[in-house]
């Protein structure tokens, strides 16, 4: 049976690649900077065995997918040409469960492959070290015994959470105290040392203490030991949020982009995946690449 993905009004064939090449990714990647954060963090040496990187040359440019397992969980990033990334994912969906990171461009490509449990528009913001602009209001640093303390926190409106105190140690975690409790904080998705950029995240208030500036001391003081390793670090908010949006600003975050984020279950059949799979290398010139008609 002849199997083909119809993704567009183009009738190509397109070469889908198990991308190993850091160098090559890294150049790629750097297009999509903000907006692919987190793939660049992917090609660091302690984040690479956790990841797979695939590319495809379709629309005009190089699109890349990553898979990534990191210690609090499975994330998708896509990067690229809607229609080079469609052809990826046709044949490489990924994890059963991901947190899909991906352009506004890409939604069409994830609702063929993913059903979504909850998607937003996020706003991609950048801070740099020249326009970051610190709270003076104090935090503390969160190591790793504070594991309990954190979950706590997180779990204030109950929405369970399971960092383990590798998690605190092996990221950047500060918080804020009011009546002697932790109260706020605020951490990191990834540090991608080798290409100068972190995205902050896992900014959280308990509900009985929003208002006083606690989540934005948090952040601040995140940003300020990020800015220590990397030259920039970016962050998701959501546009409606206005009181967020408005406190990055003060210290000096802007808007760079816009992006979806999913938490995303696989519908595709792991049959259909294999199949497709097996038609897309016996179109390959020696069996081993994939080639798919677009």
């Amino acid at each position: 049976m002849a199997l083909s993905l119809r993704l567009g009004d183009t009738h190509e064939f397109v070469e889908i690649r198990r991308a190993d090449d850091r160098v090559q990714l890294a150049r790629t990647l750097q297009s999509d900077r903000y907006n692919a954060a987190y793939a660049l963090a992917q090609l660091d040496d302690d984040a690479w065995p956790d990841a797979e990187f695939y590319s495809c040359a379709a629309g005009g440019g190089e699109a890349v997918v990553c898979h990534s397992h990191g210690g609090l969980g499975y994330a998708s990033t896509l990067s690229g040409p809607a229609v080079g990334v469609e052809a990826i994912l046709g044949l490489h969906p990924g994890f059963p469960n991901t947190f899909a990171i991906a352009g506004i461009h890409h939604r069409e490509a994830l609702e063929r492959v993913y059903t979504f449990r909850h998607i937003t528009r996020m706003s991609r913001m950048l801070v740099t070290r020249e326009s970051f602009r610190p709270s003076r209001q104090p935090a503390q640093p969160m190591v790793a015994a504070h594991a309990d303390l954190l979950n706590r926190l997180y779990n204030a409106e109950g929405d369970p959470t399971h960092y383990r105190p590798e998690h605190i140690a092996e990221g950047c975690y500060w918080g804020v105290t009011d009546e002697e409790r932790l109260v706020a904080v605020a951490g990191t998705h990834a540090i991608g040392r080798s290409h100068g950029i972190a995205i902050l995240g896992n900014v959280f208030t308990h509900p009985r203490y929003r208002g006083r500036g606690h989540a934005t001391a948090a952040t601040s003081a995140v940003t300020a030991a990020l800015l220590e390793q990397v030259d920039e670090v970016v962050l998701s908010v959501n546009p409606d949020n206005i009181h967020a949006v408005r406190a990055y600003d003060r210290l000096g975050y802007r808007q760079v982009g816009e992006i979806i984020e999913a938490s995303a279950t696989r519908h595709t059949s792991t049959l259909v995946t294999a199949v497709r799979r097996w038609v897309a290398r016996r179109r390959g010139p020696d069996g081993e690449r994939e080639v798919v008609h677009t």
